[in-house]
């Protein structure tokens, strides 16, 4: 059995590759949120927003997991739109506790959001939710602050 450290060190090699494929930036991100959903049991719905800094909203990129109705949140709004507002990552680890949450599903249980950066600007975020409570550990978090490091070229 590969501990979770070592399955995360093997993802982001495996991320690396995919992002050095000469394909289209959608074509990418669509094979690393495939790759997590597939690898991780608990990520249930994996997907990228991407940031609109100007009129300061997040409008949604690719993604696997269960159709989702909110394809604009503005900054501030939910735990995607405090992730790009507050320029931090958010994990909660459960979203009933929480009052300015945007529900997807009633399946999610807990949610994850990391800020991609770029020359110092939110470009994405990587959203994951989880039809578990409280699954997200400090190396989830580490792992994927070192995906968002690695996928930032993807954005414009």
């Amino acid at each position: 059995m590969i501990d979770k450290k070592n399955k995360f060190e093997l993802l982001l090699r495996q991320i690396k590759n995919i992002v050095e494929n000469p394909v289209g930036a959608e074509e990418k991100l669509t094979k690393i949120c495939k790759l997590l959903k597939d690898s991780v049991p608990y990520y249930n719905w994996v997907g990228f927003y991407v940031a609109d800094n100007e009129k300061r909203e997040l409008n949604l990129g690719p993604y696997i997991g269960e159709p989702t109705e909110h394809t604009r949140i503005p900054f501030g709004r939910g735990i995607c739109g405090q992730a790009a507002e507050r320029r931090e990552t958010f994990v909660v680890q459960d979203v009933s506790k929480e009052t300015n949450y945007l529900a997807c599903s009633l399946k999610v249980k807990s949610e994850i959001v990391v800020p991609v950066f770029k020359d110092d600007k939110v470009v994405a975020e990587i959203d994951i939710d989880s039809h578990e409570l409280a699954p997200f550990t400090e190396e989830d978090k580490e792992f994927l602050e070192k995906l968002a490091v690695i996928i930032k070229d993807c954005f414009a």
